[in-house]
């Protein structure tokens, strides 16, 4: 065999889950193995923030299982990853370091972010389908056990994304705080969901139009796989019958839904809860289709690996839905778009021209490039307070793609934009909780961003074209431009300063004036 064999752990919060794919260059990502246990972590964990001894020994247990059956298979590789189960637990280092030392297995925990990112991947990897799909007004949900990411998708673009905390368990645990019936599901829940619903409409849907609904979710999904409709694709339902499949499980006893579509009755109070959400959610976004790819998250991060090692290629330009979201991110806080246009066309110049000197890698152009997009959002709170105002938005506001340490990185470039750099060991709680490594990637993007914006101060996008040469100690940035460019220049030697102590070199303007 001349590729490997790859083991994807989810630790869930309603289930732990392990796939076993055989990697290869020729014919791409082949699933070998599906291990599943049910283990209930995320209704201890989203109540009090802890994981008890019982279900900590269960874990290891499991994981235990899992790491023999990799044995089995002659796994070389694996990733494994915790969810928001184990993201809203108080001791995650903790239980990180106990689950090493038992089972020699490293947990990583994921972002909401990331999480979301990995399935979303898993559908544009998996199926040929997914591109045809978001050519037209699309919605994907991603339903977890604590929270849904609703993703809205216009012409092949990734144009909004949000995280509202009405997960499976969570819905589940408040039905059973209140002994809800099961007739009062419905109603209950969808008076619950709809109010965060219609502030998510207000904010991203208003006139606009979704036609398809892509579900990723562990109970509606794997029913609607069993059904095809003549002509139509695996997983696909229309809104009609959808809702007719709705009513038809509704109307009979759990019992009686458990053997008719052959599931465990123990999952039955999940699959209404997670099908009514479903159903608000088509309603509020009059969506004609449903459609369930029959994805996990064990997929997304088989794809991811399978992708860095270059075993396959993705058609789709995921980095471009990163980009696309901060854009959509800096036109909802007013931001320009022929200054942030500007903005990033300069700093990028200077990235890839300085490539030798700052190191960087093509991840932290992509950051930087986020930073030029975002860099004056805080104004649309703050004309003062401009950096201080940006930071808090950009870490309040989800960049899907990103991680946290990432969206973190992004926000403090963009802070130090405009405020005065804070060094390392300063205890500056902005720097908190980063590496020196992550601290040298803050100022050397902020550098390039400093010199970036120093060079269309006054936001006329002056400035024809800019060509950056590296020479004799200097960063020379040759322009075009017939316009006076007095105010630029005096006030570039601020921004240049900070460029010279992060890099060593000076930067210097040469202009050559267009006739």
């Amino acid at each position: 065999m001349t590729g490997e064999v790859f083991a994807a752990i989810d630790v869930g919060s309603y289930e732990m889950a392990m796939k076993i794919f055989e990697l290869d260059h020729k014919y791409g990502v082949k699933e070998l193995d599906h291990v599943r246990h049910r283990m209930d972590l995320g209704t201890e964990t989203y109540a009090k923030g802890t994981i008890s001894s019982s279900h900590v020994d269960e874990l290891i247990r499991i994981l235990s299982e899992f790491r023999q059956k990799m044995k089995e298979y002659g796994a070389t590789h694996y990733k494994a990853y915790g969810t928001s189960a184990i993201r809203e637990t108080k001791d995650i280092v903790i239980l990180q370091e106990l689950i090493r030392q038992r089972t020699h297995l490293q947990i990583d925990v994921l972002s909401n972010s990331e999480q979301r990112f990995l399935d979303y991947k898993s559908i544009a990897l998996k199926n040929e389908q997914f591109q045809e799909v978001i050519k037209k007004p699309t919605a994907i949900i991603d339903i977890g056990g604590g929270s849904i990411q609703i993703s809205l998708f216009e012409k092949d673009a990734l144009i909004a994304t949000q995280n509202l905390k009405t997960g499976v368990l969570r819905l589940y645990a408040i039905m059973q705080t209140v002994h809800a019936t099961r007739r009062e599901y419905s109603e209950l829940i969808s008076e619950l969901v709809n109010t965060q619903l219609a502030v998510f409409s207000k904010m991203y849907l208003k006139d606009r139009r979704v036609e398809n609904l892509i579900i990723i979710d562990d109970y509606v999904s794997p029913i609607l796989r069993r059904f095809r409709s003549e002509g139509k694709l695996v997983g696909y339902a229309s809104n009609k019958e959808y809702s007719r499949f709705l009513e038809n499980a509704t109307d009979i006893n759990a019992r009686q839904v458990a053997k008719r579509l052959d599931i465990p009755e123990e999952n039955i109070p999940l699959l209404y809860v997670s099908s009514i959400l479903i159903k608000c959610i088509m309603d509020i976004t009059n969506a004609e289709n449903l459609w369930a790819p029959g994805v996990t998250l064990c997929d997304g991060i088989a794809y991811e690996y399978a992708e860095k090692k270059n075993f396959i290629k993705s058609p789709h330009d995921f980095e471009h839905d990163i980009i696309s979201c901060a854009q959509n991110i800096s036109k909802r806080y007013m931001g320009s778009k022929s200054r942030r246009e500007t903005l990033q066309k300069i700093a990028v110049e200077i990235f890839d021209n300085t490539k030798k000197i700052h190191g960087l890698s093509r991840r932290e152009r992509l950051l930087l490039q986020v930073a030029t997009m975002l860099h004056d959002c805080g104004k649309y709170i703050s004309m003062v307070n401009l950096g201080d105002c940006s930071y808090n938005i950009i870490m309040s506001t989800e960049i899907i793609g990103l991680s946290h340490k990432e969206r973190t990185i992004v926000a403090n470039v963009v802070r130090y934009n405009h405020e005065e750099f804070d060094h390392y060991g300063s205890k500056s709680p902005y720097l908190e909780g980063l590496s020196q490594e992550e601290y040298l990637i803050v100022a050397k993007l902020t550098a390039i961003l400093r010199v970036a914006n120093g060079l269309d101060r006054t936001h006329k996008q002056k400035f024809k074209d800019v060509k950056v040469t590296v020479k004799d100690k200097q960063l020379i940035i040759n322009i075009d431009t017939g316009a006076d460019i007095t105010l630029e220049k005096g006030l570039f030697t601020n921004r240049a300063a900070f460029f010279e102590e992060v890099f060593g070199i000076k930067p210097v303007i040469k202009q050559k004036k267009m006739m």
